[in-house]
This record gives structure tokens, C-alpha cells and sequence, in this order.
């Protein structure tokens, strides 16, 4: 392949459903150590990317060598609107998740639901805290996509560690046997011990909150217990808050793996 055709190669790929735009040596290499489909690889400097490879994923480094293939500099850097100074980027294969059968699954970890999200980099990082915690899946609603570049950038590529997908319609959160737990300023205030670990975990945009539809379809209310004056907190700090709590209040019974 010429490298010029690389170009419109990863701008036809950040508008398909189906391809996931990888951005940097992080999200890279969790792609790639989560069992990702890499298409195509690229770097302006395949000796640099070998040195971070030994370096920060000496696991990975001969599959990285194996896949990436170097490129003309000035080629890279009109890949994407502002090229990752850690010199990779990639296209994959996105996963695909049901949302209905990541609901179904057994295990007793929780599901993240984000209802309208609006920052994509937020986004992402709910899903690589949520990916850290061993949560079950992270699911959206709304209009953005959770696998746009600029959240997988902010994931670390770390959709491919667990279940990540859009739901159509907070309707789908109805008849589970997981309880569906709203987290709001207004609710109780959160005991991670008493967290059912199958619990669907509910989270609103920090301007919004929860709708109102989602708020009445609930069968508990939590609250974060904050300083009195504070009126919020990020909504990546806010889920890394309650799987945290969940997690290591979990911890005394079963161990992190």
C-alpha cells in the first residue's frame, strides 16, 4: 500500500461503524494485548517504537515489531486531527457487543450504564477505570459514539478489555434480574459493601443528571458522599468513586484476580 492512500484510508475509517481509529502507543498496545483485529499499523520511526515497546510493554514488543510498519513522517501526521506524539497509529476491527446478552451475563461484576455522555475523552476514561475495576461492560446512551477516536484515545484502547456499546433506549434497562441503581446527589448515601456485584450502575451527565425516565425505572438511589459545598464530581471520578468502593469493600471476600 502507498503510504498517500493511508490517508483517506483513516479518514473513511474514523466515520465506519464497524473500525475502531487507535491513537497512540496506549491505546495500541491494549488493543493489541486485548485480542484486537489490527488492519493496519503505522509509525514515523520504527526504532522509537521498538524502544517504547522494551519499555512499557516488553510483553508485547515482537508482536508489536511484527505488526507496525514505518511510514513517511509527513504521512503520519495528517492521519488523525493531531498526531499522537508517541509515534503509532493503528486500525482495528471495533468488538462487537450485544448489549441484551452483556445484561444476561452471570457474573458477578456490575455493568456501567452512562446516560448521555457528551465529552468523548470523559467517556473514555469511564471506560479504562471500568476496564481497571473488572466491571462487567459500559454501556451508553445518546447520540455519541463510545467508540470515537477521541474515546478510545481517552479509554487507552481499553474497549477491547471489556463489553463497550451503545444502548438504543433506556427502555432496554427494563425486566433485568440485575438491579438497576441510580447514582445521584440525591439518593442515599453509597455503602459499597451492600452494592449487589451484579448491579447496573447508572450515572447522568454532569449538567443533566439522570433523566427523569431512567430516575423512575431505578430500584435504589445512591449518593457519593461529598464536602458540603461541593455540588459535583466528574463523571469519570464519580464511576471510578463507586467501582472503587465496590471493588476493594469486595476485596475482603474475594481478592482482585
Amino acid at each position: 500500500m502507498q503510504d498517500g492512500s493511508l490517508i483517506p484510508r483513516f479518514g473513511r475509517a474514523r466515520r465506519d461503524p464497524s473500525l475502531a481509529v487507535l491513537e497512540g502507543f496506549h491505546a495500541f498496545k491494549h488493543a493489541v494485548r486485548f485480542g484486537a483485529t489490527v488492519l493496519e499499523a503505522v509509525t514515523p520511526d520504527a526504532a522509537e517504537l521498538a524502544r517504547l515497546s522494551r519499555q512499557l510493554a516488553p510483553d508485547l514488543a515482537d508482536r508489536i515489531a511484527a505488526i507496525a510498519r514505518e511510514i513517511d513522517p509527513e504521512v503520519f501526521l495528517q492521519l488523525a486531527p493531531l498526531a499522537p506524539s508517541t509515534g503509532v497509529m493503528a486500525l482495528a476491527e471495533r468488538r462487537l457487543v450485544d448489549p441484551a446478552a452483556v445484561l444476561a451475563d452471570q457474573r458477578p461484576a456490575p455493568v456501567v450504564v452512562l446516560e448521555d455522555p457528551r465529552d468523548l475523552g470523559n467517556m473514555g476514561a469511564c471506560v479504562r477505570v471500568a476496564a481497571a475495576a473488572d466491571a462487567a461492560a459500559v454501556l451508553t446512551t445518546g447520540g455519541h459514539d463510545p467508540w470515537h477516536p477521541d474515546a478510545l484515545r481517552g479509554a487507552a484502547g481499553l474497549h477491547y478489555a471489556l463489553p463497550v456499546a451503545r444502548l438504543q433506549d433506556v427502555a432496554d434497562l427494563s425486566g433485568l434480574d440485575r438491579p438497576l441503581i441510580a447514582v445521584d446527589p440525591d439518593g442515599e448515601p453509597l455503602d459499597p459493601a451492600a452494592l449487589d456485584p451484579r448491579a447496573v450502575l447508572a450515572f447522568g451527565s454532569e449538567r443533566r443528571g439522570l433523566s427523569d425516565e431512567l430516575a423512575a425505572r431505578a430500584d435504589a438511589c445512591v449518593s457519593i458522599p461529598m464536602r458540603e459545598g461541593v455540588s459535583s464530581l466528574n463523571l469519570a471520578t464519580s464511576v471510578a468513586a463507586v467501582l472503587y468502593g465496590w471493588r476493594l469493600s469486595a476485596r475482603a471476600v474475594t481478592p482482585l484476580a
